[in-house]
């Protein structure tokens, strides 16, 4: 796996070590001495990781995480701080400026290429869904509110053998508001993690003899639970393990005898990512149904029918009603055109609740209508359409103190063998313009001549 990553120190030969490291594993390099130097490249040079020093003149480390997260240009990048300082204060005041993770000098490679792997698992996902959210916001569609930074609230299953530990941790994890369900092994966390959804995950390495490393794999296996994060509890010399543990795909560590505000630290940051991911997915979510949905009706757009019809045409066949509001234009100049939307939803909805769940109705522009269903007999098609025409004219549409009389005209078309999504419409089309010029308010079947021609 390959990236970019930043190396920021203010000693050259400390550079050149990691530099030479990380060239030899084909990572790409860029060196920085000073913060303001970090600050520039993390800026003009998009890094998918940034190796940062915490003891440097001027502008330390933890100034310069600082300033990265508070960037949103910057903010998304792993930030790994590398000190000498073994003081766990220092530690957890690097995670509170929003590091991802320490290292301590000298560097142990086997443990940095680790963290790299599973620290660009994440940032590509994270990535992922923030290019497609930028996308969707070019477009128009605005992102949902940044989520909280408080994690109260939030579900963690603590799944370790020692019951007195289990306590301990839980009440450590409580004071930052996280509602915690405990699990004393493999089995009873595998099924609280079927049964429940959990913000995070916080699994002991020695659970059932070491099977720790097996829940967690399971987990990466599982769509349901492969972006929860997961927090392994170690012991000391449990290193090959939870270096396996990235690779596999857990997120971070905490080493036993654990710091109460080092776990705190790494849980909330473990959290925050989830949800910053979460509000991620759902803008994609969001402007993917916004991209596919008419604005007024709530129904699917010409986008989104037309490609419905492809699928079904590529399938079984199709059957395609095209539907048009009988003088509308009359409806719009004499009440006005707040009145004609009124019209509109009304007939949306109840085209919508007299069709299953399977048809697809999307309005198509202006006062036109489709249904798109598969193969249907044309004699079926036929009762279906005239379902929807008494659902329409029976029942006048009321706007404000006005009851308006509404019909609509549909022309019925069954595919033929290789039709096409615009040979289909054409004949639809045709039947709809003959069902207009007898007198409106009727269904018209496409015939086989209908195929042969377009209305004038």
């Amino acid at each position: 796996m390959t990236a970019r990553v930043l190396v920021v120190d203010d000693i050259a030969a400390n550079l050149k070590l990691l530099e030479a490291r990380l060239n030899a594993e084909y990572y790409e390099v860029a060196l920085a001495n000073s913060g303001p130097e970090a600050l520039r490249l993390a800026h003009s040079w998009s890094p998918d990781v940034i190796l940062l020093d915490v003891m440097m003149p001027g502008m330390d480390g933890y100034e310069v995480c600082r300033h990265l997260k508070a960037s949103p240009l910057t903010s998304y990048i792993p930030v790994v701080m590398i000190t000498a300082l073994v003081d766990q204060a220092e530690r957890v005041r690097g995670l509170e400026a929003g590091a991802d993770d320490f290292l301590s000098k000298p560097v142990d490679h086997a443990t940095l290429f680790a963290r790299l792997r599973a620290l660009l698992r994440t940032k590509q996902v994270l990535d992922a869904f923030r290019l497609r959210a930028e996308t969707a916001k070019d477009l128009g569609f605005e992102p949902l509110p940044d989520p909280s930074r408080s994690v109260a609230g939030a579900h963690a299953l603590l799944a370790t053998e020692d019951e007195a530990e289990a306590m301990t941790l839980s009440s450590i994890l409580a004071q930052d508001g996280i509602v915690v369900t405990r699990a004393p092994d493999v089995n009873a966390a595998w099924d609280c993690l079927l049964q429940e959804e959990f913000d995070l995950a916080v699994l002991s390495l020695w659970l059932n003899d070491g099977e720790g490393l097996r829940l967690a794999s399971r987990m990466r296996a599982q769509s349901s639970m492969r972006e929860v994060p997961v927090l392994l509890i170690a012991d000391t010399d449990q290193r090959h393990q939870v270096l396996r543990g990235f690779d596999i795909g857990a997120n971070d560590h905490v080493l036993r005898p654990v710091d109460a505000n080092e776990l705190r630290a790494r849980a909330r940051n473990q959290i925050r990512r989830r949800r910053y991911q979460e509000r991620l997915r759902g803008d994609l979510q969001r402007s993917l149904e916004l991209a596919v949905t008419d604005s007024l009706t709530g129904l699917r757009n010409r986008r989104y029918v037309t490609r419905h019809l492809e699928g079904l045409l590529r399938a079984s066949g199709a059957t395609l009603l095209l539907i048009d509001v009988d003088r509308f234009k009359t409806v719009n100049d004499t009440y006005g055109h707040v009145a004609g939307d009124a019209v509109l939803k009304e007939v949306a909805d109840r085209l919508r609740m007299h069709l299953r769940a399977v048809d697809v109705v999307a309005r198509f522009g202006g006062e036109e209508f489709v249904v798109a269903m598969a193969h249907q007999p044309p004699d079926d098609a036929g009762l279906v359409a005239e379902r929807l025409r008494l659902s329409i004219c029976d029942v006048p549409i009321r706007v404000g103190d006005r009851s308006l009389d509404v019909s609509i005209s549909i022309g019925v078309a069954v595919a033929m063998p290789e039709c096409t999504v615009e040979t289909l419409a054409a004949a639809a089309d045709v039947a709809l313009y003959r069902a207009k010029a007898k007198g409106r308010n009727r269904v018209e079947l496409a015939g086989p001549r209908d195929w042969e021609r377009r209305p004038a």
